[in-house]
């Protein structure tokens, strides 16, 4: 690749800040960029001022000895729209089957849900994390998969003080006798 083809040192940087989780101090980005550091701090300063200007709906932070954009304090009513919005529809069914099977078997693998449901459950596993309904509960010991449980938010929206007050499954479950007639009627 050619210098023509890299980016500009500027535009490295933007990328990077777009794509960190967390705020990145200045060392690492120099690193990442094999640029000297007083170059990076200078660009992250120039970009700083220029999303400080009016008009802008995010801004460019040192926090903690890092740096991350941000939103705008003045566009915080419409992110917050735009958030709780996702966190008010309604699930669907493949969400409700998927949340209903991590709450009565957790903490349980997202292979053991795709087990159980018969079917591949990763994305809608996502959403229901997304959405702060299950969460990571750390991992299988024999297989390493991580396991996921229900959140307190989870219980505060079916009105719950705890998962033990799940009403039991056996009263909707079909007894072995219809099982078996339904299978022989099948044959």
């Amino acid at each position: 690749m050619s210098d023509i083809d890299e980016p500009s040192l500027r535009a490295a940087v933007e990328a990077i800040l777009l794509v960190v989780d967390e705020p990145i101090d200045v060392v690492t980005l120099a690193q990442v960029l094999e640029r000297p550091r007083g170059e990076v701090s200078d660009v992250l300063e120039i970009l700083r001022d220029e999303y400080a200007r009016p008009g802008r709906g995010f801004e460019l932070r040192e926090i903690g000895g890092g740096w991350r954009f941000y939103t705008h304090a003045s566009c915080a009513p419409v992110v917050e729209r735009f958030v709780l919005d996702g966190q008010h529809a309604k699930l669907t069914q493949a969400a409700l089957e998927t949340l209903a099977v991590v709450a009565y078997r957790q903490p349980v693998s997202r292979a053991r849900v795709s087990a159980v449901r018969g079917v591949n459950c990763d994305g809608v596993m996502r959403t229901l994390t997304a959405r702060g309904l299950v969460e990571e509960a750390g991992a299988d010991p024999e297989s390493g998969a991580i396991l996921y449980r229900t959140t307190s938010y989870f219980l505060e929206r079916l009105g719950m003080a705890s998962i033990d007050e799940l009403p039991p499954l056996a009263p909707y479950l079909p007894d072995a006798d219809s099982i078996e007639e339904r299978d022989t009627e099948n044959a």
